[in-house]
């Protein structure tokens, strides 16, 4: 929801007089903060789900993400939002990671890149969903009032929750999908793989103080946060000085996520249920997905994520809904480009599809950002092909990511190869707020410089295996 609504947001709770250089750079920071949590939490659930099994840490993700998205309606502060946000987003990072791990274990080899495609589809309609939610409320916000107000609400709370767009309300309604923990519990089977590794001890590794890594890992990340933010601008941190925060906090993060499952290698080959040497090559396919996940991630949240937020500051500023019909352009591309991508892969292979995938984001990218300097229907086909080609790595890593890695591990390494690509977006992210001031506060350009990072994925992803026609490791 937040780059939707992010901008209204900001600007009621950092008041009407807050430079829009501070509404930028918090815009960045929370989104940054939300990447952080995600990674920690991919981690988290993750080794949750590999503990205890995929369903029921699948639940207790959904209510995680559920509840304290809808607290985020309740928030006085910026840094109220920002904190509540990172809660929620334990919970998201966590339930990808939970559920990916579970349709693929669960659905036959032959239907992986259809059922790949369909989850990176499926998430995309729901920023769909936000964005006509976001346009019924505004269309109707008389009539929400009047609604509110029917069922008891004071005149005072009415227009608390719907005063500027009703950010609000959209953030409350993020608790409606905490009731579909009923549905989950009730009638999504747990998987049978999961369920032979728990039968031959595979799953009685993991120990709960390994958890403290991670701990450690989210909070040097979130230092290299701060040490970016506004906050850390005022506490006289300066360019230099964050770049080396971020180059010792990147590697505390990077030890501390991966302490769990270097733990439970070690154990799990002490006890003979992991072949010996097999933890080393596990890591190194777990770094090797952390860094595709990188690139597609830094990629969409330091340029495509921000459109929204560009049209309703410099291309159509007073344009009724011009926001919404950009992220609705956009998830209607995403949703049309996750299945291609991961049918593609299925079809052609999962290296050279990848970089394909790459080749097309930086002509989608440069063809939104350096073509349009108006609000027309040429900007949101652009809209529409960029949001095509950026997000189409969404199919393709839940077809991906799970070939790499054995059922005992699945649901921790690649919670930890797509979520630690978080992080990277994260800082990474950070720096369009900062190349805008270098280009005299031009998003398009800050954007264009970002979509290079493309550049890289179409090199790296030549040194993994090509996983097509393979079944999912069991060991």
């Amino acid at each position: 929801m937040f780059p939707l609504i992010g901008q209204p947001a900001l600007k009621d709770l950092l008041g009407p007089t807050a430079p829009a250089t501070d509404v930028t750079q918090w815009f960045g920071a929370i989104i940054a903060v939300f990447l952080v949590g995600a990674a920690s939490g991919g981690v988290l659930f993750g080794w949750l789900g590999d503990k205890i099994g995929r369903v029921r840490a699948m639940a207790l993700s959904i209510f995680t993400y559920a509840i304290f998205t809808g607290l985020c309606g309740f928030a006085t502060e910026a840094w109220q939002v920002t904190a509540l946000r990172f809660i929620a987003s334990l919970g998201m990072g966590g339930e990808w990671s939970l559920g990916v791990a579970l349709v693929n274990e669960v659905w036959s080899a032959k239907s992986r890149a259809v059922t790949a495609g369909l989850i990176g589809a499926a998430a995309n309609i729901g920023y769909l969903l936000v964005a006509v939610l976001s346009m019924v409320l505004l269309s109707f916000i008389s009539s929400a009032q009047h609604a509110l107000a029917a069922i008891g609400l004071s005149p005072a709370t009415v227009t608390y929750l719907t005063a500027n767009s009703a950010w609000r309300l959209l953030m409350i309604s993020g608790a409606l999908p905490a009731l579909l923990n009923f549905g989950v519990l009730l009638f999504v089977p747990e998987s049978e793989k999961w369920k032979a590794e728990y039968a031959r001890g595979a799953t009685a590794h993991w120990e709960r103080w390994d958890l403290l890594g991670v701990l450690i890992g989210s909070v040097a990340a979130l230092v290299i946060i701060w040490a970016w933010s506004p906050d850390g601008a005022q506490r006289g941190i300066n360019a230099l000085s964050a770049t080396a925060i971020t180059i010792v906090g990147l590697g505390i993060a990077l030890v501390g996520y991966l302490h769990p499952v270097r733990k439970y290698m070690h154990r799990a080959e002490a006890a003979g249920t992991l072949a010996a040497g097999r933890g080393k090559a596990l890591i190194r396919l777990m770094l090797f997905g952390a860094a595709l996940s990188s690139v597609a991630l830094l990629g969409t949240w330091g340029s495509t994520q921000w459109a929204p937020k560009w049209v309703v500051e410099k291309l159509a500023p007073t344009t009724l809904h011009a926001k919404e019909w950009t992220l609705i352009w956009l998830s209607v591309g995403a949703i049309v480009g996750t299945m291609m991508a991961a049918l593609a892969a299925g079809r052609f292979g999962r290296r050279i599809t990848y970089c394909a995938l790459c080749v097309t984001s930086i002509g989608g990218t440069l063809l939104l950002y350096q073509f349009n300097s108006s609000y027309t229907n040429f900007f949101l086909f652009c809209t529409f092909l960029a949001g095509t080609v950026t997000a189409s790595f969404y199919g393709f890593f839940p077809l991906y990511l799970p070939e790499l890695l054995p059922t005992a591990v699945r649901a921790t390494g690649q919670g930890f190869a797509y979520n630690f690509g978080r992080i990277i977006a994260a800082v990474g992210g950070l720096q369009t707020a900062n190349l805008m001031k270098h280009f005299d506060n031009s998003f398009p350009k800050a954007a264009s410089v970002m979509a290079s990072i493309y550049l890289v994925g179409m090199i790296i992803v030549w040194f993994g295996p090509e996983t097509k026609d393979q079944p999912l490791p069991e060991h």
